[in-house]
């Protein structure tokens, strides 16, 4: 009997190694196949050299950007800053995840379900579990209450729309979640409009901190796993609070929500809302892949302050501009980029405030405005000597400690000095300004490719 058991698992051995395919031959593990797209609206940072920081006259005396020849690996980079009409998506979909959530714990709280009409349209998918798979059944039974609500985790109905019409709210319950939960007071109303009580957009996600993880010895990778929540609504205060004795109110009401300003860059961001939106690009990118059964796309972030300084260059070693230099007013005469040509004077560059995203000339990278229109937060923290210490291959300099992050480009309302490649300024990154937007990376990866291979 043992005998006859050996040679059943020796023929099965033998029957499965004869269907591997392998031939015996060390092939490799294979996995999903890879197609790299084109992210969209980003265009490819091939790898190269270059001299990082001051080649030219350092006309502040700073002395923070000693000239440094490094390396950085390819990337994509969005070829203008993010867009009020992109930041809104963002919002929006904030705004769509929190009411949908509210009224799928309503609807359980009621023990309602899509067949009893009204709210229970919005239950959670998994209020019913036939439609559940094996895995998503288990994970429900033994994760299910926990959290700090006990509904996290649980799967949102996304296929009916939202109802934004007062007149057509489906039952009492809605219209106590609208009204209750999404919407200012009735005493903070005026002219008889209330609207979405902004402070209720959070968003709410987990990073972790990989180089921190790396460089400890005996810590616990839960130790490394942060935890943001954050509001996400622009500071549109800005235009108000940024100048004193100055009339901006109109850019406070309508700047970023108003569809005539919606190719302008968003301002009014913190460097960890624009670091919150990075991680909800990434995560709306991969909901899809998810869905079409396709491989994860790597994340997008910001891009380190050397990353920056490069493609601003735009491949023109020792250019003082993007466009080169050592000029701001091109061959037509015109001015090159949108910033505050003369003391007093911000319409001499035919603008006052910021201008469309994809407004003057892009540089040989195909950029646009990396001089100008708003300063662009990095991920890299400040510090004046960091040129001195940081590595020559991908330099980075970024701590959790230091609050300082480093802007670059300058901006509408900068003078000349600041919109050139190589200078350095900074923001505390929980502050918003009506000058500072920010623009996202992606790491390259490879190209599609083009034989149909």
């Amino acid at each position: 009997m043992k005998k006859l058991l050996l040679s059943s698992i020796a023929f099965v051995f033998l029957l499965s190694s004869c269907g591997s395919g392998t031939k015996g031959e060390l092939v490799g593990a294979k996995g999903k196949k890879w197609h790299p797209e084109k992210p969209y609206g980003m265009v490819l940072i091939p790898r190269g050299s270059f001299t990082m920081g001051k080649t030219e006259e350092d006309q502040a005396k700073i002395l923070n950007a000693p000239a440094k020849t490094v390396t950085v690996r390819s990337f994509y980079m969005d070829d203008t800053e993010i867009t009020n009409s992109e930041y809104r998506q963002f919002v929006e979909w904030v705004k769509d995840s929190i009411v949908r959530t509210q009224l799928a714990i309503l609807a359980d709280e009621l023990g309602l379900g899509p067949e009893d009409g009204g709210i229970g349209e919005y239950a959670f998918l998994d209020a019913d579990t036939t439609r559940l798979s094996v895995y998503d059944k288990y994970m429900l039974d033994r994760y299910s209450g926990q959290g700090e609500t006990g509904y996290e985790g649980r799967a949102l109905n996304k296929r009916p729309n939202l109802i934004w019409d007062v007149s057509k709210y489906p039952d009492e319950y809605y219209t106590e979640i609208m009204v209750d939960s999404m919407y200012i007071s009735e005493e903070e109303s005026y002219n008889g409009q209330r609207h979405i009580d902004v402070k209720r957009l959070k968003y709410k996600y987990t990073w972790m901190d990989i180089e921190a993880a790396a460089r400890s010895r005996n810590g616990n990778r839960r130790d490394f796993i942060k935890q943001e929540e954050l509001e996400v609504y622009p500071d549109t205060t800005v235009w108000i609070r940024d100048f004193s004795y100055s009339y901006n109110e109109p850019m406070h009401n309508d700047y970023f929500w108003h569809d005539a300003y919606s190719e302008y860059p968003v301002v009014g961001v913190t460097w960890k809302q624009a670091q919150a939106f990075c991680n909800w690009r990434t995560k709306y990118k991969n909901d899809d892949q998810k869905s079409r059964g396709k491989q994860f796309v790597n994340r997008f972030r910001l891009p380190t302050e050397a990353e920056w300084e490069y493609a601003a260059r735009g491949g023109i070693e020792g250019g003082t501009y993007p466009w080169g230099g050592p000029y701001v007013i091109g061959d037509t005469g015109c001015f090159m980029a949108n910033f505050k040509p003369q003391r007093g004077d911000y319409a001499a560059d035919e603008a006052l405030y910021t201008v469309e995203a994809r407004s003057y000339e892009p540089n040989d990278y195909n950029l646009y405005n990396m001089a100008g229109n708003v300063s662009e937060w990095t991920n890299s923290s400040y510090d004046p000597n960091a040129y001195e210490y940081v590595s020559t291959m991908n330099p980075y300099a970024g701590t959790a400690e230091n609050k300082r992050k480093v802007i670059r480009g300058g901006s509408w309302k900068d003078v000349a000095y600041f919109l050139q490649v190589s200078t350095r300024d900074y923001e505390y990154q929980d502050s918003a300004r009506s000058y500072i937007g920010f623009r996202t990376v992606q790491d390259y990866m490879g190209e599609e490719d083009s034989t149909g291979r």
